[in-house]
């Protein structure tokens, strides 16, 4: 079959199984051949292939609400719904999203990036359904490790209460984008092995049909066998607990086994949960091998062998020298305790978890759970680093204003893939930590130009002893710059000057600081010199420094990797403000008041007018027209 010609689900319906088997190992080849090019998330799409194809043979999608809460197992989903034929662009700019994506086409109902979400919309959309009147089917797909976010169970607690009529798959691969952890792990693991459970309730549910009726006593005695039946085989069968029918463990890469439990599901009324277990990666070695996460999300690799493309990298990966600064720090310092919510290998922490494991700790997809354990392991003297991606910490901001800063514990927060971060796309973009950390009493936010200052920048947030710190370091590699054999604490608050001007100034930090050296030496062929700042400090940010700017009255052109509203430059903005420097002429350089989509940083950048052609002209702007004479660059 020739997937680049499927407009739509419906034709599943009239394929056998031995078309079926077909175009499920046509689909997995595709995968495999499409996302060595431009990469993905192929060990989570892998895993999903039978069910995808039996999920829309057995409903009617759009019609049907499929709720993807794993967004980045959507690919199966996106072929046969019209889209393999935009494969090439996946992830690029300008092309198909590697996520759920309304405006791409009516059957994508539901967008997320983050997980956790889907049983709350979908319960949302079956309210919706009742109170018009309709007769669709809402059917969410979560995955186990998804089970451990606090919202996941917050809905789960509402639908089972409710009893809205709700099919949620729950794909078990044992894994999200690392081996899954906690109790709710540990009772799905019981389930799995629990078939014989499934297999004498049914047996007990027929006997109990072919027996007359004898009134209500023989029913509720009949129920109390049935749940004595449930604690005896199963040690706590927890969605029967909470309300729903759990019909399962089926094999999830069995076409009859799926669609006979599918098909029984519809029928059932009130909210059903129906356990598939899936191989993450099936179809292709590589990622079936794999055990840590490695094949979750991947860049190129050769198909034929599984090895990944080696990239033109000159420095370390900033996840790895940030956890690599702690973990040498942890051997002298018994306070500190390492905590991320399932991103230990995202986070380049395996070091830290392999040395000090009783002082490492997973604690699943919660983030507002590890950032409250953070504030609590704090107020015992200790000294938590909370490694958390940027666009997740966005998920626990009460906890860091209620918990953390409120009571100025003293907690460090690595906050890993900070500003644009590429193909994953705008659920994923970090370019709103600075805005909503800024203005929080207490806290500490802070930048570092390359990875030598990272590593001091480390020191400086384990050393700090006056409340929480954040350090943000962003996606991808160092520059290679040489490393200092001793790690040093930074003052709080200080600035760095790379550059010296007397016609105007840049204030920037982070990954932007190339391009303002780089913008100001080509200003210089024109006889324009242009003062560098490296502003390292976010919050508290180099006040004589910045009397000293603006008392000489250089205009100032700030840069920031994050969105203007309420950010670094905002807050420049705010200091000429209240201390009446009127006169200068300031302007800003950062992410407009939009969404950024996925695409390579570099087209994203160029795209939104951040580059250093855009920060040349800016500074022209900002000089006198004297100066610049007839010349231009």
């Amino acid at each position: 079959m020739d997937l680049n010609k499927i407009t739509g689900p419906s034709f599943l319906k009239k394929l056998n199984r031995r078309e079926l088997e077909a175009l499920a190992q046509e689909i997995r080849t595709f995968l495999i051949e499409k996302c060595s090019i431009t990469g993905g998330h192929i060990g989570p799409n892998l895993g999903v292939v039978e069910l995808t194809i039996a999920l829309h043979r057995v409903f009617n999608s759009p019609t049907d609400k499929f709720l993807w809460d794993v967004g980045h197992q959507a690919y199966v989903h996106k072929i046969l719904t019209g889209r393999a034929s935009m494969f090439d662009t996946l992830r690029q700019f300008k092309g198909l999203s590697g996520f759920p994506k309304r405006c791409e086409s009516e059957h994508d109902e539901w967008e997320t990036g983050h997980s956790s979400t889907s049983l709350s919309a979908a319960m949302g959309m079956a309210i919706a359904r009742d109170v018009k009147g309709d007769k669709n089917y809402v059917v969410p797909i979560i995955g186990d490790g998804a089970l451990t976010g606090g919202m996941a169970l917050e809905a789960l607690n509402h639908i089972g209460h409710e009893k809205t009529n709700m099919i949620v798959i729950l794909n078990d691969n044992e894994m999200s984008i690392a081996p899954n952890v906690g109790a709710l792990h540990s009772i799905l693991g019981r389930l799995r092995t629990a078939k014989e459970y499934s297999k004498a309730k049914e047996e007990l549910e027929g006997l109990m049909k072919k027996i007359p009726v004898l009134g209500g006593k023989m029913a509720q005695t009949a129920e109390r066998v049935k749940d004595s039946l449930k604690y005896l085989v199963v040690s706590g069968v927890f969605f029967e607990e909470m309300g729903f029918k759990y019909l399962g463990p089926i094999d999830g890469h069995d076409f009859e086994a799926l669609e006979k439990t599918l098909e029984y599901a519809k029928k059932v009324n009130g909210p059903v949960i129906v356990h598939v277990i899936t191989k993450k990666g099936k179809g292709y070695k590589p990622a079936e091998e794999d055990t840590v996460g490695t094949w979750h999300g991947t860049g190129p690799y050769k198909m034929e062998t599984g090895a990944f493309l080696k990239s033109n990298v000159k420095g370390p990966a900033w996840s790895s020298l940030v956890s690599e600064s702690v973990r040498k720090l942890m051997k002298n310092d018994k306070r500190i305790v390492a905590i991320t919510p399932a991103m230990p290998v995202g986070s380049k922490m395996e070091g830290i978890q392999k040395e000090f494991p009783n002082r490492f700790f997973d604690v699943g997809i919660a983030e507002q759970h590890a950032t409250t354990m953070a504030a609590g392991l704090a107020t015992q003297n200790m000294k938590p680093f909370l490694a958390i991606y940027s666009t997740f910490l966005q998920r626990a901001y009460d906890q860091v204003l209620h918990d953390i800063a409120r009571p100025n514990l003293n907690v460090f927060i690595g906050i890993d893939r900070a500003g644009l971060v590429g193909a994953d796309g705008e659920t994923h973009q970090g370019v709103f930590d600075i805005n909503f950390l800024r203005h929080i009493p207490n806290i500490v936010l802070m930048m570092p130009k390359d990875e030598n200052e990272g590593q001091h920048m480390v020191k400086t947030a384990i050393d700090y002893n006056e409340g929480p710190i954040a350090m943000r370091y962003p996606r991808g590699n160092g520059l290679g710059v040489a490393m200092d054999e001793e790690m040093h604490a930074l003052p709080i608050g200080s600035w760095e000057l790379l550059r010296d001007g007397q016609d105007a100034v840049i204030l920037t930090f982070g990954t932007t600081i190339p391009m303002a050296m780089s913008a100001a030496e080509q200003l210089a062929l024109i006889g324009i010199e242009v003062k560098v700042v490296n502003a390292r400090f976010i919050k508290p940010m180099d006040y004589e420094m910045l009397h000293d700017l603006m008392g000489k009255n250089m205009p100032i052109l700030t840069i920031e990797e994050g969105v203007l509203q309420g950010g670094f430059g905002s807050a420049v903005l705010e200091f000429a403000h209240e201390h009446e420097y009127h006169h200068v002429k300031i302007e800003r350089m950062g992410i407009p008041d939009q969404f950024i989509e996925h695409g390579s940083v570099d087209l994203l950048l160029e795209e939104i007018n951040l580059t250093k052609k855009d920060a040349v002209a800016r500074i022209q702007e900002l000089v006198s027209t004297k100066k610049l004479g007839t010349k231009s660059v």
